[in-house]
């Protein structure tokens, strides 16, 4: 299984080290191997939200073909409106089983015009601006995720932890995604259903 992760200036760091760490941590118990990855726009280093440099494994114009596609949040407005990475979302999208965003990254997928009509969720705080920036998504408040066919959003920042985890679940069973939370000592409260 091949996880990508998409990144960009201004990323929160949670948003894509929360997923990174489930999956690699995952790929400890699983026998099928489980690639991630870090994608950006180009190969240059990345400077999040709070100011770390990161080195994306791959750029937009040369990566392995991804089972699972997630779009990370943080200062999305200038790359929302870039029509390059809009396309490569979208062309991406198009061959890629199952797709996510942690926080705001739903607003690229929104953009590109791949989630109309779906269930999503972000952030508390941009609940209101996705709603009447895309009218046409079903937002729904107070959920850590939701899961829509092949689509899954999260809320802000650790939720993509709780994502990422439901996701091992749907893809390795319920007893990897229990493991990993285990060894990751992080509190999954659907541990206890």
């Amino acid at each position: 299984m091949e996880v990508g992760i998409f990144i960009y200036d201004g990323v929160e760091v949670l948003d894509f080290s929360g997923p990174y760490e489930v999956f690699s941590t995952a790929n400890r118990f699983v026998s099928e191997h489980i690639g991630v990855s870090l994608v950006a726009p180009t190969h240059s280093p990345v400077r999040t939200r709070g100011g770390m440099s990161v080195n994306p494994h791959y750029s937009i114009y040369a990566h392995p073909h991804f089972d699972l596609l997630i779009v990370a949040g943080g200062k999305h407005q200038g790359i929302e409106k870039n029509p390059i990475i809009l396309h490569w979302l979208a062309e991406t999208a198009q061959h890629t089983r199952s797709c996510a965003s942690v926080c705001t990254g739903v607003f690229l997928f929104a953009a590109a015009g791949l989630i109309d009509e779906m269930k999503v969720t972000t952030h508390w705080e941009d609940i209101d601006s996705l709603k009447q920036s895309y009218p046409h998504l079903s937002v729904i408040e107070n959920s850590r995720y939701i899961m829509d066919q092949n689509f899954t959003s999260s809320a802000g920042i650790s939720a993509g932890i709780d994502m990422s985890l439901a996701l091992l679940r749907k893809h390795f069973g319920v007893n990897i995604a229990k493991t990993t939370a285990k060894q990751m000592e992080y509190y999954w409260s659907e541990m206890e259903k």
